[in-house]
C-alpha cells in the first residue's frame, strides 16, 4: 500500500463559465440525470496540463458519446518521486479555456485530494497478474496501484459507460482493463491512438518541461522506434535491442532507461518472434530530468 506525502496545495482559481464540478454529489447527480434520459456517458480522466493529445481523446469521446466528463486531478498516489509530483505542471484556468474551445458542453470534474481520498491518501493493493511488475512498474514501484486506485474512485463517482485512454500509456491501458475486470465495473475501456507532434514526438504534459535543446532532439525517440519496427521484420529480437542500445549510447542529450519488446496483451518479455502473437516495443528515456515514454506496434 502506497501512502502519498508532501501533497501540493494550490491556491483557489477563478473558474471560467463551464459545467465545472468540484464535489462528488454534484457530478454524480448531473451524470445520473443524463443517464435517466438514456444518454451515453463518456469519461476522460486526466491530470491536467492539457494538450493536443488530450484534445484528441476528448474529440474521440465526443464522437462516440452523448455526454463527456473530463476529470482534472493530479493524483498523488501514482508518483513514486515526490519531486516529480511537485514539479508536475498545473494550470486549471488554462485547462478550462482549452476545454471551452473544444466544446463548452463538456462536464468537468476538478476535485480536491480530500474529495477523492478523504483523510487517507493511500493506494489499494491490487494483484494485476504481473502486468504492473514490468517496464513502468519495475522502474516506478507503486505507480500502477496509485493509478488503479484513483480510477476506481473516479469510475464509482462518474459512473461512465465508456472511458477513453491514450495508447501512449499502453501499459496503463492494460492495467485499466484488468482493474475493470477485478472490480467488475460497468464501464467499457477504449484505447485511442497516440497523438504526436509533426516531428513524431508523442504528445505529453512533460514536454512542457523540456529545454529547447532537449525538445529539438526528443523526436529521436520515435525515430528510433520506427527503425526498430523496421528491423523487427527481418532481424532477431536481440539485434533490435542492440541497435536501440547503441543508438542511445551515441546520443549525448538522451539517456535510455529501458527498451522492451513484449507481448501486446500480457506484456511478457519477448525473446523469440511468434507470428501468432502481437508484439509491441516500449521505451523510456530521460531528457535531463524529464522522463519520456513511448511505444509502437511491431506486427
Amino acid at each position: 500500500m502506497q501512502i502519498a506525502s508532501n501533497i501540493v496545495i494550490l491556491p483557489p482559481v477563478k473558474l471560467i463559465p463551464m459545467h465545472v464540478f468540484t464535489n462528488r454529489p454534484e457530478i454524480s447527480n448531473a451524470v445520473a440525470a443524463h443517464k435517466e434520459n438514456g444518454l451515453k456517458i463518456g469519461f476522460v480522466p486526466t491530470m491536467g496540463a492539457l494538450h493536443r493529445g488530450h484534445a484528441s481523446l476528448f474529440n474521440f469521446a465526443l464522437k462516440s458519446c452523448d455526454i463527456v466528463v473530463v476529470s482534472i486531478f493530479v493524483n498523488p498516489t501514482q508518483f513514486n518521486n515526490i519531486q516529480d509530483l511537485k514539479t508536475y505542471p498545473r494550470d486549471l484556468q488554462a485547462d478550462l479555456e482549452l476545454l471551452e474551445n473544444i466544446n463548452p458542453n463538456l462536464l468537468v470534474f476538478a476535485p480536491s485530494t480530500q474529495t477523492i481520498y478523504g483523510s487517507k491518501v493511500e493506494s489499494i493493493d491490487y494483484n494485476f497478474d504481473g502486468l504492473d511488475k514490468v517496464m513502468e512498474g519495475a522502474f516506478r514501484p507503486g505507480h500502477f496501484e496509485g493509478v488503479a486506485t484513483v480510477l476506481k474512485y473516479l469510475f464509482e463517482i462518474v459512473q461512465p459507460d465508456f472511458a477513453f485512454f491514450g495508447e501512449k500509456d499502453y501499459q496503463q491501458l492494460q492495467i485499466v482493463n484488468k482493474l475493470v475486470s477485478i472490480e467488475n465495473l460497468p464501464v467499457k475501456v477504449v484505447g485511442c491512438p497516440i497523438s504526436r507532434h509533426d516531428d513524431g514526438l508523442a504528445e505529453s504534459s512533460r514536454n512542457m518541461r523540456l529545454t529547447q535543446k532537449h525538445r529539438q532532439v526528443a523526436p529521436f525517440i520515435y525515430n528510433t522506434l520506427l527503425k526498430a519496427k523496421e528491423l523487427f521484420n527481418d532481424k532477431p529480437i536481440a539485434d533490435v535491442h542492440q541497435f536501440v542500445t547503441d543508438a542511445f549510447k551515441d546520443n549525448e542529450l538522451l539517456k535510455l532507461e529501458y527498451f522492451e519488446i513484449a507481448n501486446a496483451s500480457t506484456l511478457e518479455h519477448t525473446t523469440i518472434k511468434d507470428t501468432n502473437e502481437t508484439h509491441r516495443a516500449f521505451i523510456a528515456v530521460f531528457a535531463d530530468d524529464v522522463r519520456l515514454i513511448d511505444n509502437i506496434a511491431l506486427n
